[in-house]
């Protein structure tokens, strides 16, 4: 047939005519096994059909016979079919032949089939990897949080060993080789004070007895040195902790990994089915129990397991004991921990082996700018610890690092988060009231909360080794740029040889300035030294999660606390989502949007034409920042958030440089950050027309920009007092000096946390940090003058301009100063279902006996702090209303298949689901106050307190909500 002339033929073997008088076949010449998908193979018939000499050889089928069938289907260029696609078997003679032509729709259906049956056999195997890889990840992270002591443990006895055998002490890290010759003295130490206490009588063993023998002593001296370097490392003072906190501080960390050790252990138990009851004639529930664990452990159940075990658990220990039992550790660590400084080469000098940790008792204010001093017991530090602790902070154990597999699904106070470690859905700091109102409501109320949070901590994320790289080399420079502390300290300067009284006290204040710049830079550089190791740890990691739980407020953070998106701008850059998506037009739109906006300098405040320009004006900085960004221009230096800027510059260089930029696959959060979030909430509460232009409610050709309105109205109070006589308004000459250095970038801080009830010395401080950067005032007192005078002036500025938001800031304080005034603490309840108790109560002293001195532990007393209650209530609240707006907005997010990543009035999502993201944030918002939120938490109150009389509502505008769906710098 025709259908058959073009394909070129390779010569086979024939069959031989048969015999006339033979009648046809009725059987097929060869049979198939019957398929699963259409058979659609086409053979020529010929008429002359003896057996053939020779079996028939087949051209090759396009077929699942073929290796690279998958590719194939998915490049149809590369398959090779005959024309009407019909298969033959063919003889080098012209015998006459037949050929059956195979519909056009049989090919279709077998080609379709084919690829359905290969893209489930494909699909399924790729979920058994999937599983496996899964459950490697989890038995990887259920050992990071049960057996991370015990590796320390393990470390150390591996390093004695080698000592032991090379007689030579090994070439460690400056904390290691402390943590070596601590080691094994208070080992010992802690051993001893353990078997001392288990020979003694049940009366005369002290408090802390029953608790020391709940882990091996090894353990117990790897978490105390481990918890009390930590502190030192932390601490704001210089060299010293205060000893309540640090003997808390280690009680809780022993309980927590008692908890942990008692649970493998009854865990192990069951499994090898070494459960005895003391008593005779075990109960049959007891039974029961047994054989269901056994029967979970091996199915590898291990949340049903908990479950079970759970409620054979050790009582939580309380204050005091973890008090006792940390405070005779810290004594035993002062009494068995040396050091030794370098050996003077001359050999002149005699060793000198002093203590590392000493006791004594201490005079400290209770705050900063406090004159009220108390007496403190402390545990001072030797400089020689301090002097090399900020190099060596990577070497030490830090606990909830990010998890490598999905958190738990959150069901309730205590259930979610991590695998093993201890996590609760809120950080409650020890309120009762607050752990009673959350353990008391029903579960499916915080249905809500819950989802949102899981929603959160399914993020996957990864580190972004490129901008780590520039990192790593800046630091190992000395830091000092792209906003990393200078990794030396500035030298002190020396005493004078005048006698001048003046030039002595000028000299001591210079030492003081000078000492508090270098404890400030030595606190950076030890965050720092930590954010960079987990930074290492987790870098050749696929992917890692951050479980998320709530503050009292309902403000949701990462549990985590040192390399997060909510942290710095290095903890941001170096942070990027483990699963990206292509660009797309849209998302090569938003990235350059992104990189202009973090590049900031006044850029982020122009329309979307004004910086796409820019970026577009500056692509060949851009370039260089990519490639070179050590020995290049460094333009990525001068941005605001220079990590951040430089990753955005990676990424659209690698976008703009590829064949094709919008179908390049973008790993990189893009970030969009709420316009001054506190005060849109309050225009959005008091409806206020004004207000919510002003922070961008209402659309515009451009944003509005609070900052720059407010450091306007500053410069005009400003410039109208620097025109006053000077001998009547002293605040002549200040405006006078001070008119000049207002910007926006000066009252910002004060702007955004005016409507958090920031009080005048907060301001105050803010400002002060503000006019000490741009250096042109040097003298500390008139420093000091002229941020008091310009903090008056801005707050007075901010009133004029937020009225309305004033209005209900006064409204919520009345009401919390009726409740309060009962001896009451304010609660109300979520938009989402969250009950909030504020936790101000007068604390009360309560003195325990240990065997380092007497501590006084605050609790939590029964009489409320009227005035603490009545001035945190308005931030309080609004706090949990942009909390409830993040949740809703992650959750309605996850729905619309986006990743998201939000932290208060900060969100991230793919370039190219920016658009969406914001249309998304827009709505909730209107949904959220469409709500009648503060008509609702009137009537709370008066439900809860009948028998107080609250103030009225305070007026609001006519403002419609429906503007902000339109709006497109919600999120500037």
């Amino acid at each position: 047939m025709a259908a058959t002339g073009s394909l070129p033929l390779t010569q086979y073997p024939t069959y031989s005519k048969p015999p006339t008088s033979q009648k046809p076949h009725k059987k097929p010449l060869f049979s198939l096994p019957k398929q699963t998908f259409p058979l659609i193979f086409s053979f020529p018939i010929h008429r002359s059909l003896n057996y053939p000499t020779k079996p028939p050889r087949f051209l090759p089928l396009c077929d699942s016979l073929q290796d690279n069938i998958v590719q194939n289907i998915e490049n149809p260029k590369k398959l090779l079919l005959p024309n009407a696609h019909s298969r033959q078997i063919l003889s080098p003679e012209s015998a006459p032949r037949i050929f059956i032509q195979d519909p056009p729709w049989i090919s279709a259906l077998f080609w379709k089939g084919l690829y359905k049956m290969t893209n489930q056999t494909v699909k399924i195997e790729h979920k058994e990897i999937e599983k496996r890889k899964y459950n490697l990840l989890r038995r990887r992270q259920v050992k990071e949080e049960t057996e991370a002591w015990e590796k320390m443990v393990e470390e150390y006895r591996e390093l004695e060993r080698e000592m032991c055998e090379k007689k030579l002490a090994p070439n460690l890290p400056y904390v290691k080789g402390l943590f070596l010759g601590w080691f094994e003295p208070l080992r010992e130490a802690i051993a001893k004070e353990q078997k001392v206490q288990k020979g003694k009588n049940k009366k005369l063993r002290a408090a802390y007895a029953p608790h020391i023998e709940l882990l091996p002593a090894d353990k117990l001296a790897v978490i105390v040195m481990h918890k009390m370097m930590g502190l030192v490392m932390g601490a704001e003072e210089d060299g010293y902790v205060q000893v309540v906190q640090a003997a808390v501080h280690i009680g809780v960390a022993i309980e927590q990994e008692v908890r942990i050790h008692s649970f493998l252990e009854k865990t192990k138990n069951y499994q090898r089915k070494q459960i005895v009851d003391e008593v005779q004639g075990a109960s049959k529930e007891k039974e029961i129990l047994r054989k269901r664990v056994n029967s979970l452990i091996r199915r590898r159940r291990l949340t049903e397991v908990q479950k079970l075990v759970k409620n054979e658990e050790i009582k939580p220990w309380g204050r005091d004991a973890q008090a006792k039992l940390g405070s005779r550790l810290l004594e035993l660590l002062t009494e068995t921990a040396y050091v030794q400084p370098p050996i003077d080469q001359s050999g002149d000098s005699p060793l000198d082996v002093r203590p590392a940790f000493r006791h004594k008792f201490k005079t400290i204010s209770r705050g900063p700018g406090q004159k009220i001093k108390k007496r403190y017991g402390v545990i001072e530090c030797d400089p020689l610890i301090r002097s090399g602790l900020d190099k060596s902070a990577k070497h030490m154990m830090i606990p909830y690092v990010p998890m490598l597999v999905p958190p738990k699904k959150w069901k309730g106070y205590d259930k979610g988060g991590y695998l093993f470690l201890p996590s609760y859905v809120m950080r409650t700091h020890g309120s009762r009231k607050q752990q009673e109102a959350l353990k008391g409501v029903n579960v499916k109320n915080m249905r809500k909360v819950f989802e949102a949070l899981d929603t959160l901590g399914s993020t996957k994320w990864r580190v972004n080794n490129k901008v780590l790289a520039v990192v790593e080399s800046i630091w190992a420079s000395g830091g000092n740029i792209a906003g990393l502390v200078d990794r030396n300290d500035i030298p002190i300067p020396e005493k004078p040889y005048s006698e001048d009284s003046t030039e002595i006290q000028e000299w001591k204040w210079s030492v003081r300035k000078a000492n508090k710049v270098n404890r400030e830079r030595h606190s950076q550089r030890c965050d720092t030294e930590l954010k960079l190791s987990v930074a290492r740890k987790m870098e050749n990691e696929e992917g890692f999660y951050y479980p998320h739980n709530l503050d009292f407020r309902g403000r949701a953070y990462p549990m985590h606390p040192h390399l997060n998106h909510l942290s710095s701008d290095l903890c941001r850059g170096v942070l990027e989502f483990a699963e990206g998506r292509p660009l797309g037009r849209s998302g090569l739109h938003w990235l350059k949007i992104h990189l202009a906006n973090l590049y900031s300098g006044g850029v982020e405040k122009l329309s979307h034409d004004g910086r796409l320009a820019f970026v577009d004006n500056h692509l060949d900085e851009i370039f260089d920042s990519a490639e070179n960004p050590i020995n290049g221009n460094r333009w990525w230096l001068t941005a605001e958030d220079p990590f951040q800027c430089l990753a955005a510059c990676m990424n659209l260089s690698e976008a703009l440089k590829s064949t094709s930029p919008h179908s390049m696959i973008s790993y990189l959060p893009i970030h969009q950050d709420g316009s001054c979030n506190g005060l849109q909430h309050y225009a959005a509460l008091g409806r206020d027309n004004l207000e919510a232009a002003a922070v961008n409610l209402v659309a515009g050709e451009k944003p509005a920009d609070v900052y720059s309105e407010i450091a306007v109205r500053v410069h005009n109070i400003m410039k109208r007092d620097s025109n006053k006589d000077p001998v009547t308004n002293p605040n002549a000459l200040l405006a006078k000096l001070l008119i000049d250095q207002v910007d926006r970038k000066l009252v910002k801080q004060t702007v955004m946390t005016s409507v958090y009830g920031v009080t005048f010395v907060g301001a105050r401080e803010q400002i002060k940090r503000r006019l000490e950067e741009k250096g042109h005032i040097t003298d500390d007192r008139l420093l000091f003058s002229a941020a008091c005078y310009t903090a008056k002036v801005t707050l007075a500025a901010l009133g004029e301009l937020f009225q309305a938001a004033r209005n209900i800031m006064g409204w919520l304080g009345d009401c919390a100063k009726v409740i309060a005034s009962e001896n009451q603490p304010v609660r109300w309840t979520t938009p989402l279902g969250l009950p909030v108790v504020q936790p101000y109560y007068k604390s009360e002293r309560h003195l325990i006996r240990t065997t380092l001195q007497v501590l006084a532990l605050q609790r939590e007393g029964n009489s409320v702090e009227v005035r603490k209650q009545r001035t945190a209530f308005p931030p309080n609240f609004v706090h949990s209303l942009d909390g409830s707006h993040m949740m809703m907005t992650a959750v309605a997010c996850r729905d619309a298949g986006l990743y998201f990543a939000g932290v208060h009035d900060s969100f991230w999502t793919h370039a190219c689901d920016v658009e969406k993201m914001n249309q998304i944030l827009r709505e909730k918002f209107v949904e959220l106050y469409s709500m009648p939120v503060l008509e609702n938490l009137l009537e709370s109150f008066e439900t809860s307190y009948p028998t107080l009389v609250f103030p009225p509502l305070p007026e609001r505008g006519n403002f419609d909500l429906q503007t902000v769906l339109a709006c497109t710098f919600f999120c500037p």
